[in-house]
């Protein structure tokens, strides 16, 4: 019995490892749920989780979810825009506005191209930029009419999404148009099906994601834009100039609307009416509270936002390949954003106890 209890103690010695500190196993195991609270406790933590399940079931379920041409579908024909136009909305969201017309200057981009290059013959790369300055414009007036005016965001900009698709019509007779080769100059730029250009897009979208996540994070501007959505009156207090961050993060998702616009155009090869308007509007604005973006402002993520996308785009192409109807595809939509919002308001609950 002696001979037993020592042996359990040797053994019991060499799990706890040397005195005065734990051993191999404990530490490794204590690493291990440090490492797990640590990532519970990021916003965009359960978005991830998600995301990564996504890609293992639709990989697991069919051979060519993992192919290289399937891979460029994804990312760039599908996510990229939802990823470009999930910025602009993230930003807004934070600050306690929204846009819903950034949809309809998608889709009036294209066109004010086409017209300035064909009709009017303007060079291509300077009718890209007067297009996007346009964008910018549209998001200016959707700020005066918030700001200034103080017409609810959400009734501005529905208003305006209705003049702009009007617009649309109207000059277009709402027909399609092809990219004339004086347009499709600066194609390889923005992004096409085939060729060196087919990752464009989703290569802007990267740099793009980089770009506004450190200013969101890193700047005065990002800093300015989460004190106004989560304590206007404490902003205004402060000296913060809300409204100048209001109409910058109208004019920003302006520009973005435009640019994804342009861009969508020349990887389809064709300027479509019908193209734009209130879907990819809601598909951002769902990444973004998908991402952990709270609609009443004051917090969010440029990451989380990407992330939200992604799974909103995996979901689109996945399904496609296994060959599920599209007509259910809105009730697992639906599903997924009320899943994933109980999921971030119960992890939101965990972080705050877990700070007092």
């Amino acid at each position: 019995m002696s001979e037993t209890a020592e042996q359990r103690a040797q053994v019991d010695e060499a799990r706890q490892g040397p005195p005065g500190g734990p051993g191999p196993q404990a530490g490794a195991w204590d690493l291990v749920r440090r490492g797990g609270r640590i990532f519970a406790r990021q916003r965009e933590a359960t978005v991830l989780v998600v995301l990564v399940a996504l890609v293992l079931y639709f990989g697991l379920s069919t051979s060519t979810f993992f192919t290289s041409s399937n891979a460029t579908t994804l990312l760039s024909g599908v996510a990229a825009q939802y990823i470009i136009l999930s910025i602009g909305e993230v930003l807004l969201l934070i600050c306690g506005e929204i846009d819903l017309s950034v949809g309809f200057i998608f889709t009036l981009s294209p066109f004010l191209l086409h017209y300035l290059v064909d009709y009017y013959g303007i060079p291509a790369w300077p009718a890209v930029i007067i297009t996007l300055l346009i964008g910018v414009a549209i998001g200016w007036f959707n700020g005066f009419i918030t700001v200034a005016l103080r017409v609810p965001s959400f009734i501005t900009t529905l208003g305006t999404g209705f003049i702009l698709y009007g617009v649309v019509l109207t000059t277009s007779h709402a027909e399609p148009a092809t990219p004339s080769p004086a347009v499709n100059s600066v194609k390889n730029v923005f992004g096409a099906q085939t060729g060196g250009s087919a990752w464009a897009m989703f290569i802007w979208a990267i740099v793009l994601v980089a770009i506004f996540h450190v200013v969101l994070n890193n700047t005065r501007w990002g800093l300015y834009t989460i004190s106004t959505g989560g304590n206007p009156l404490g902003a205004l207090e402060a000296g913060i100039p809300i409204n100048r961050i209001k109409y910058g993060n109208f004019m920003i998702t302006g520009f973005l609307g435009s640019l994804v616009g342009i861009q969508i155009a020349f990887y389809n090869s064709t300027i479509d009416p019908s193209s734009g308007g209130y879907t990819p509007m809601f598909y951002a604005v769902a990444a973004a509270v998908l991402g952990g973006t709270a609609l009443a402002g004051g917090s969010g993520t440029i990451i989380g936002g990407m992330l939200g996308a992604l799974v909103l785009s995996v979901l689109l192409n996945g399904f496609q390949i296994i060959g599920v109807s599209a007509n259910p595809l809105f009730i697992i939509f639906g599903a997924a954003i009320l899943v994933a919002m109980i999921a971030n308001m119960q992890l939101a609950r965990l972080r705050e106890a877990g700070r007092t």
